[in-house]
């Protein structure tokens, strides 16, 4: 059976879908988010970033937020690992205290689950417990619907104008289409779980995320949440984690507390909660973002190694502006791939930028103190772009940056979209 009630059918409830579709109920068009687990889900990924403000402003979030129990952040410490930290890096001292400079960690499960009751409160519908398990096409290739499975087995297709791909990682167009592209310097593995009742920082910086060093220049994070939990994981290359034939989560993470000074302290008095937790293969994008009838928001358009904690805002960013650029499109009656090129070019800066810092820090005799040392005015535009303020002319931080490692190549993000 086919039907065909809404304008956009959106893959996946996660912050890039329920943006989008938030933002395309609220210009009044027919949207349906298409979400496989039941909502509130576990997830991964609960720090934000400065600049997710903008996004979550647009949204009209940020009243919620402000009322919300999540923890609030101020800074980024980063400690090395013999335990010794540098000074806390407040956003404060950059931005206006009462926008940019105080974000939140988050519970994603929670946070989620707010943005998908906002999308509904905006008027787009929600079907939760249903898989996606085709994309339709019509005789000329176009993407003219989705095939979905319920919760009782039963499968429908389902058409629209538009299909969003918003599935995360899973990345469902890409795969199947052959798009996808890894990033293999940046192919890394994260071993993490929770912790309760652990250390945490004194007064302003108790909701601080650290950034704690290991050798081969592996990292944890810490980021301290609500409720006295803590989320704390290690990343680094599998064949460090892995070495001496360790294939056991536990035993990873367990072995490379010991390797921080920092880390083994403040989770010496806490209880861990439950499950370890492992993914790999963290940085890859699409070739392509566009096809006629198909567009890529959010990590199924492009994921980027978490070090910085962009995930969050770049996914809202991108449903926000994927929101805008679907409500012109469907205006002017043309939903050709071409009218998604800006759209896909500016996310794809974005990724890029961070991108750089990312490949920078992963350098073994790469310091950002370093460069700061030597080119003071270095300073505020590493902090803007670690913050979130991705869209803009790098040039010459590039250039500079280039001094103390060497860089990637922008990828093309320019090309054609598939037509």
């Amino acid at each position: 059976m086919q039907k065909n009630d809404h304008e956009v059918l959106i893959i996946g409830g996660g912050p890039a879908g329920t943006s989008t579709a938030a933002m395309l109920a609220e210009h009044g068009h027919k949207v349906l988010v298409i979400e496989r687990e039941k909502f509130p889900r576990y997830h991964i990924g609960e720090s934000l970033i400065p600049f997710t403000f903008g996004p979550l402003e647009r949204l009209g979030l940020i009243p919620k937020m402000k009322k919300s129990h999540f923890m609030k952040k101020y800074s980024v410490l980063f400690v090395s690992p013999d335990g010794r930290k540098s000074q806390p890096f407040y956003f404060f001292n950059r931005y206006d205290r009462d926008t940019i400079a105080q974000t939140w960690q988050v519970l994603r499960s929670e946070f989620d689950q707010m943005l998908m009751n906002h999308a509904r409160e905006r008027g787009a519908e929600v079907r939760e417990e249903t898989t996606v398990t085709q994309l339709l096409k019509d005789d000329s290739g176009r993407v003219i619907g989705v095939e979905i499975q319920n919760k009782d087995g039963s499968k429908e297709q389902l058409l629209a104008k538009l299909v969003v791909d918003a599935s995360g990682k899973e990345a469902f167009a890409s795969n199947r289409l052959g798009w996808r592209v890894g990033d293999p310097y940046l192919n890394k593995v994260a071993v993490w779980t929770y912790y309760k009742g652990s250390k945490r920082e004194p007064d302003l910086d108790e909701g601080g995320t650290t950034v704690a060093f290991i050798p081969e220049k592996g990292w944890f994070w810490h980021i301290p949440m609500h409720d006295d939990m803590v989320s704390v994981g290690v990343v680094a290359e599998g064949k460090y984690l892995s070495r001496g034939g360790v294939r056991d989560p536990k035993t990873m993470f367990h072995r490379e507390v010991e390797e921080n000074q920092w880390i083994k302290d403040h989770l010496s008095v806490g209880t861990c909660t439950g499950d370890y937790w492992i993914t790999s293969e963290y940085s890859r994008h699409s070739k392509y973002g566009a096809s006629p009838g198909l567009l890529l928001v959010g990590d199924a358009y492009a994921f980027l190694d978490p070090v910085f904690s962009s995930g969050v805002m770049l996914a809202l960013k991108s449903g926000v502006l994927a929101g805008d650029a679907i409500h012109e499109a469907l205006l002017a009656g043309d939903l050709s791939p071409s009218r998604f090129t800006a759209y896909g070019e500016f996310m794809r800066e974005g990724v890029e930028n961070m991108r750089k810092l990312v490949y920078a820090f992963y350098d073994p005799n790469f310091s950002f103190k370093d460069v700061i040392a030597k080119y003071p005015d270095a300073g505020g535009e590493i902090t803007d772009c670690l913050s979130g303020d991705v869209n803009k002319d790098y040039s010459s931080l590039w250039a500079k940056i280039r001094e103390f490692a060497p860089l990637p190549e922008t990828l093309p993000y320019g090309m054609p979209l598939a037509a």
